[in-house]
């Protein structure tokens, strides 16, 4: 394949690596017998490893991040020029593509005005934290700290973010924990908690139920996915984000969105948030605002919030006290100008609610043939399929016969996802999330090796 020379060279990065980088979410003891994985190459939708394998990339990057594929010369363009003029100044003062990009940002986002620069979705919801806990001090006489989050829901990897995720396993054993995040049950209505006819009010009124619990006058924000990911791909039922919001407007709570994943096309609109109606106090984001091209992760918020952090300037602890190094780094929203160009010329939201639809009907008509699914959901380029023992109990299928599909589909050269290390006895939901350019071609190839996996798998 092109750019693949001088495999001597690849065997000794592979040495390199197995001997010295620490991976992501790996178990290293299997690499004492079997090489690690090194990705060596990306165009468009498909990647290439170190021995020269193709697959077709249904999972962006791994983790939902490439969401304008591999191998864009424009974006590593507009960061090459930005860097050489200008590379790094501390946020406290600004740079050209930092206000260029919040200009653009906010135009797609109706009610939001400030943004604020880091540089991993982890730290973006952080910084949300610490502004709750600062308006709480300053503006609730240190009332309204506590910080309401979902089960199943994830928000990031630092112990704060930690804490506030719902997700057991990705936080087991990282205790303690800081006080004040407060779990709200999942909205998940394949897996009921409560058998009433709509259940996305339900839902919602079980966090009024925690909010009257702890004492409204103690809890500060909520922060919400509008799209579970991690946590098995949940699309909310009707009627759940109306009464979310009914709920924050009587209880004066904040409406923190993470669209770490859901954000700049994946679900269907620029935001998932948009879907529904939402008008959040905060926004977050990171992935695919740059697709990977540059680490870079945004915290938008209202006037209203930013307003809080200005009222007395007299004050030496009136204001926002917040750095991120790498928030100053002007890589970053060059390259998410450039990315956002190429998804409005390209039209590539309007392809992912196409091939979204495609997707699931794929994934619908999968579930027709292998009585193995138990459920499918999602929007846009953003999927899951619920693997289960039995349809009548829903009994989830064992983790290692679901990481098994995953192989299988790998084998065949389809790199899928699934739920990993996030909910004990639940890692057992596939996971697709392909970049926004995918052809119908790329979405029949993915369900086809999907198809052929199960077969595999369970017969």
């Amino acid at each position: 394949m092109e750019g693949i020379q001088g495999m001597n060279d690849l065997g000794r990065v592979v040495e390199a690596d197995r001997a010295h980088v620490w991976h992501h979410l790996a178990q290293h003891k299997a690499f004492e017998t079997a090489d690690p994985r090194v990705i060596v190459e990306g165009k468009g939708i498909r990647v290439w490893d170190a021995k020269g394998k193709e697959y077709i990339d249904a999972v962006s990057g791994g983790v939902w991040t490439v969401n304008v594929g591999y191998g864009r010369e424009s974006i590593a363009d507009a960061v090459r020029d930005q860097l050489v003029k200008m590379n790094y100044f501390a946020g406290a003062a600004g740079s050209v593509p930092g206000a260029l990009f919040a200009e653009k940002l906010i135009t797609k986002m109706p009610g939001l005005t400030r943004v604020y620069y880091s540089n991993s979705g982890s730290e973006a919801n952080e910084k949300v934290y610490k502004m709750v806990r600062q308006i709480s001090a300053r503006h609730h006489g240190g009332k309204k700290w506590k910080i309401l989050y979902r089960d199943r829901d994830y928000h990031g990897t630092t112990i704060a973010a930690l804490a506030s995720g719902g997700q057991d396993e990705r936080s087991s054993q990282y205790g303690p924990f800081p006080e004040g995040f407060v779990r709200v049950p999942h909205c998940l209505e394949y897996r009921k908690q409560w058998d009433v006819e709509n259940y996305g009010e339900r839902a919602a009124d079980a966090i009024e139920e925690v909010i009257l619990r702890e004492g409204p006058d103690t809890v500060g924000a909520i922060v919400l996915e509008p799209v579970t990911a991690g946590g098995g791909v949940i699309v909310p039922p009707k009627g759940y984000w109306e009464r979310v919001q009914e709920i924050c407007k009587k209880y004066d709570i904040l409406l923190h969105i993470d669209e770490v994943v859901c954000g700049m096309g994946r679900a269907g609109a620029w935001f998932g948030y948009q879907l529904y109606g939402i008008k959040p106090d905060f926004v977050t984001m990171a992935k695919g605002v740059a697709s990977g091209y540059a680490a870079i992760s945004c915290t938008v918020t209202t006037e209203r919030v930013f307003d809080m952090f200005k009222d007395d300037a007299s004050d030496p602890m009136s204001y926002f006290r917040d750095i991120s190094t790498f928030g100053g780094c002007t890589s970053g929203p060059a390259a998410a100008l450039e990315n956002m160009r190429i998804i409005e010329d390209e039209d590539l939201i309007g392809n992912t609610v196409a091939m979204g639809e495609r997707c699931l009907n794929n994934l619908s008509a999968l579930m027709e043939k292998h009585k193995v699914i138990g459920d499918v959901r999602g929007k846009g380029l953003f999927l899951g399929a619920e693997l289960v023992a039995d349809r009548q109990t829903k009994e989830p299928v064992a983790e290692k016969l679901a990481a098994q599909v995953v192989a299988e589909c790998g084998a065949q050269g389809v790199i899928i996802g699934v739920t990993n290390r996030s909910l004990p006895g639940f890692n057992n939901t596939l996971c697709l999330a392909p970049a926004l350019i995918a052809t119908p071609d790329n979405i029949d190839e993915i369900t086809g090796a999907i198809d052929v996996a199960l077969t595999r798998v369970f017969g």
